[in-house]
């Protein structure tokens, strides 16, 4: 179905599909149903993360494959194979151009981060490249724009619907307050959990709605972001098994990322998302007539 997947030529087989499946589960019972929602409301999420994915499975085969004495580094491969894919994706229309200029967005906010944070010596980049901005290989900017890539999609695939949303503008001040203090917490106090307490007092009431085919089902909007943000931690580590990347308590071994670095993930889904309602806010709203109180953001 074109409103589910999308119009591209790519996803039409995954239509095609849909509907074939939906006929076999209604002859089939209720269980048969649900099983089909659930592989839908797979397929769509790994739809939405085929970014994201594509970046580990890079981050991955390059560290058990690329060849230490090529002439193009690890890291450069990496950042012209991330392009590669930017550019094979809006071509194929599994992107579209705002999701794209998401993308990009995220791409230069998380590199002026990256930038800083590697200077102060937060985590590092132990290996060489050229396609650099200091001492921060410009892959790493795709890593971020992943996370913003995840959000644009599922925001489209899954048709969000907001209960109690919190208004747009304190979202932007939230944002842009925790964007800040990643860089001010390393010279004045770290507002931490005075940022988690607001997060927790603008998004604690907001629902989301999702539509993984005909129904709209809902969630409260904080769990959303923090389960997401416990992904985002997994593919950290992988990140890090990887030497893409490391934290100084890594320097002499790989361990696990500590458990407190979901809580600046957590953090970081935030400045996402609002990017990201920033660029939902633009699209045509649809009025629900039995919801005064919901909104399409």
């Amino acid at each position: 179905m074109a409103e589910i997947y999308g119009t591209s030529g790519a996803t039409a087989l995954l239509g095609a599909w849909d509907r074939a499946a939906a006929r076999w589960a209604a002859t089939r019972g209720a269980w048969a149903v649900t099983l089909h929602e659930l592989l839908c409301f797979g397929i769509k999420q790994a739809y939405a993360c085929l970014f994201g994915g594509c970046m580990l499975a890079l981050l991955l085969s390059s560290w058990l494959l690329y060849p230490a004495d090529a002439w193009l580094s690890r890291y450069d491969f990496l950042t012209l194979a991330a392009l590669a894919i930017q550019v094979a994706s809006l071509a194929c229309g599994l992107e579209t151009r705002e999701e794209a200029s998401v993308i990009l967005l995220f791409h230069i906010a998380g590199t002026v981060m990256e930038v800083f944070k590697t200077s102060v010596g937060s985590w590092m980049y132990p290996e060489a490249s050229f396609l650099r901005v200091g001492g921060v290989p410009l892959f790493s900017g795709f890593m971020y724009a992943s996370i913003g890539s995840y959000i644009a999609r599922a925001w489209r695939l899954f048709d969000f619907r907001f209960v109690r949303h919190p208004p747009f503008a304190a979202t932007v001040w939230l944002a842009i307050a925790i964007y800040i203090n990643f860089f001010t917490h390393h010279y004045l106090p770290d507002m931490r959990l005075l940022l988690f307490a607001c997060t927790a007092r603008l998004f604690g009431p907001a629902w989301i709605e999702f539509r993984i085919r005909d129904v709209h089902r809902r969630m409260p909007l904080l769990l959303g972001l923090v389960l997401v943000a416990t992904f985002i931690w997994l593919a950290e580590n992988i990140g890090t098994f990887t030497a893409a990347w490391r934290y100084p308590a890594q320097r002499d071994g790989w361990h696990m990322v500590p458990l407190q670095k979901l809580g600046a993930w957590l953090l970081l889904m935030i400045i996402s998302y609002v990017m990201v309602s920033a660029v939902a806010r633009r699209r045509p709203i649809t009025a629900l007539a039995d919801a005064p109180n919901r909104s399409t953001q």
